[in-house]
């Protein structure tokens, strides 16, 4: 666990995250257009699957989620970010930047970090000194 300099926000690996927290980040964050938030059940499946979680906590609001990472994560070569979000009330204090910091230090010299962006959140990701991929592919999902 660690704080921002400020005090005002506490990163962690947290397990502890619940589908109800998930779906008010995401849907504060503007993901909601692109993530399940009507669908509890199935963003509890997404918490419960995923082994790599960092969350950001704003102190001042009694250690309400304000930002999370969500991911998978193989111990020895690479994790993948699948979501990375902040509420909108956070943006602007770097907790994207504080989560995405906090997981380099806990994850392995040897473990790449890999995610797709959304469009809008390119520059952020570059800013951060990532490089981006030009090869990607994908099964788009159905449902």
């Amino acid at each position: 666990m660690t704080k921002d300099q400020a005090g005002r926000v506490v990163y962690a690996e947290d397990r502890s995250v619940t589908a109800l927290e998930l779906q008010r980040v995401f849907a504060s964050s503007g993901m909601g257009s692109v993530r399940p938030v009507d669908d509890l059940g199935r963003l509890q499946r997404m918490l419960d699957s995923a082994n790599f979680i960092v969350t950001g906590r704003l102190v001042e609001r009694g250690n309400e989620l304000v930002g999370i990472a969500r991911g998978l994560n193989d111990g020895c070569w690479c994790c993948y970010v699948s979501d990375l979000a902040v509420s909108k009330e956070a943006q602007g204090l770097g907790v994207g930047r504080g989560i995405m910091e906090h997981a380099r230090a806990i994850l392995s010299p040897e473990i790449s970090i890999l995610l797709f962006a959304m469009p809008t959140a390119v520059g952020f990701y570059e800013k951060l000194g990532m490089t981006e991929i030009p090869h990607g592919f994908w099964f788009k999902r159905t449902r």
